[in-house]
């Protein structure tokens, strides 16, 4: 019997599994609490997730929520209204140079107010109040102002994943985002576990970076925003 590669459902992966403090369910649908990641899940299967594995979702997705799922497993039936999304890869290092940075430093609750400043600022996916306890964050400041950061989202089993990682546009340019990148990494090797990042298909830039960090195209995703029709 062959099973999914961990890094084929990471969702479901990390939230039926060491991120489960983290997890709402509701029957076989599974995400993040809502302050923390919009992120959705359905089960593996052999035909795909079933209607009623959508109304579980569904009960998960208050209305006028947004839910995110990961493609192209989990594309939503018409049941559900897509309301934005874009293609992505999936990235996983084989030859990282993980290194702690001196510069790095840990980033907490009392830094929420300028993750989120930053996060806002830049763009680098979903960002939320509650997002920096998945852990792992890291920061690097410049006369004591936040100016690139970069930490931990999803945890499926022997894996974790790099996120957030972005640089305020004043400070670009001084490799910010590849040193945060393996000093994120150095922790999680430190676990025994393999980095793995997403990354928006034209996003070229940040794809050449990783590739150049030691990180290997393990396959295209899609990222796919949905909220449940109204019944």
């Amino acid at each position: 019997m062959t099973h999914p590669h961990p890094l084929d459902n990471p969702v479901f992966g990390a939230l039926t599994g060491i991120q489960v403090t983290f997890a709402v369910r509701s029957g076989n649908a599974v995400r993040y609490r809502p302050d923390v990641s919009p992120f959705c899940a359905l089960p593996d299967s052999p035909g795909g997730p079933s209607a009623g594995d959508w109304a579980d979702a569904a009960a998960l997705t208050p209305a006028g929520e947004v839910a995110l799922f990961i493609g192209p497993f989990a594309v939503p039936p018409e049941s559900w209204q897509v309301v934005g999304g874009r293609d992505g890869v999936q990235l996983v290092a084989t030859d990282l140079e993980a290194a702690p940075d001196p510069e790095a430093v840990p980033l907490g609750p009392a830094d929420v107010p300028e993750m989120l400043a930053l996060t806002e600022l830049t763009k680098p996916g979903p960002f939320l109040p509650k997002t920096v306890e998945l852990g792992g964050y890291l920061g690097i400041r410049r006369e004591g102002r936040l100016v690139a950061m970069a930490g931990e989202r999803l945890r499926p089993a022997g894996f974790a994943e790099i996120s957030a990682v972005c640089t305020d546009p004043g400070a670009r340019g001084q490799g910010f985002a590849a040193r945060l990148t393996r000093a994120v990494a150095a922790g999680i090797a430190a676990r025994g576990e393999t980095p793995f990042l997403h990354a928006a298909a034209d996003n070229v830039n940040a794809i050449r970076l990783y590739k150049a960090l030691g990180f290997t195209h393990r396959r295209d995703v899609s990222f796919i925003a949905a909220t449940p029709r109204a019944q």
